[in-house]
């Protein structure tokens, strides 16, 4: 099971109208909706340095036009309201950088266009769905040759997803509310599999997120728009996916705490001490790892 979402170039860097000091955003969703609109003039932003950028300023983003912050939120949030004299979509192509994570310091066209799945579809994410970065066509032809069936959803990673944990109990962590989808041969597939025993073998956590919270809201995989807010943690019953194709993640991420949900934690401490021994890459360009359900 893959996810087909697609990393928008969501970084901007625009000048504070204001005393001209550089800001720098990193759009997640519009204003209105979780989902990603080429339409919509509002969004919720990420902003560096969210001190400097209060409700009322403006920005400027070069020839392209201008901002306003609508509203100040929480965790250095802003809503930002865009007057672009051209359309978003040209507006990000041309001014917006994929938004590597923060250890990428590789900042290469090449690292730019790495940094999405061979299979990237749908526009949303804000953050590549890191295990399927390993795939290439190659492989993916090579997996449908042995009798695996691949089927498809797109959840658009967010917030949710990356945000680090920065609480001391790991149930007091608030998990953001993503957007997925599920089309309905998808989910025939996956009913299907369930129904006749087969392995459902997940590509990364977000699929893992995704199916779960389908099963756990409607009782079965239903196609359609959904929205899951699920924070997988230690004695979660999982009820579809039995496998699980991953990264080696960053500690105190909600990632990890899902992977050792799923194939516990003293299992994924020995597969880390394994990977350090040996050494391993880890984070979003490094290697995986594929586990069974405990």
């Amino acid at each position: 099971m893959l996810n087909e979402t697609r990393v928008i170039p969501a970084r901007l860097f625009g000048r504070r109208i204001e005393g001209n000091r550089q800001v720098e955003l990193l759009l997640l969703h519009p204003a209105a909706s979780l989902r990603y609109d080429p339409l919509a003039a509002s969004w919720i932003a990420l902003v560096k340095p969210a001190r400097h950028l209060h409700e009322g300023d403006r920005i400027a983003f070069q020839r392209f036009g201008s901002a306003v912050v609508r509203r100040a939120l929480e965790e250095g949030m802003r809503e930002i309201e865009f007057a672009l004299d051209v359309p978003f979509e040209e507006f990000l192509a041309a001014a917006g950088r994929m938004p590597l994570p923060p250890y990428i310091r590789n900042e290469s066209a090449e690292a730019q266009e790495r940094y999405q799945t061979v299979f990237a579809r749908l526009p949303g994410s804000v953050a590549a769905p890191t295990a399927s970065l390993h795939f290439t066509p190659e492989l993916l032809a090579q997996i449908e040759r042995s009798g695996v069936q691949i089927a498809r959803i797109a959840l658009n990673v967010g917030l949710g997803t990356f945000r680090p944990m920065t609480v001391q109990a790991i149930e007091d962590h608030v998990m953001h509310a993503e957007p997925y989808f599920i089309a309905p041969e998808s989910a025939r597939a996956i009913e299907r599999a369930h129904e006749e025993g087969r392995r459902v073998v997940a590509a990364g956590t977000t699929v893992v997120r995704a199916l779960e919270g389908c099963l756990r809201s409607h009782n079965r995989i239903v196609a359609g728009d959904h929205v899951t807010d699920l924070y997988i943690t230690p004695g979660f019953k999982f009820g579809i996916v039995g496998a699980l194709i991953t990264n080696f993640h960053l500690p105190r991420s909600t990632l990890l705490v899902l992977v050792s949900a799923f194939a516990g934690r003293e299992r994924i401490l020995r597969a880390y001490a394994e990977a350090i021994a040996h050494g391993y890459r880890f984070y979003s360009f490094g290697d995986a790892m594929f586990v069974t359900r405990e």
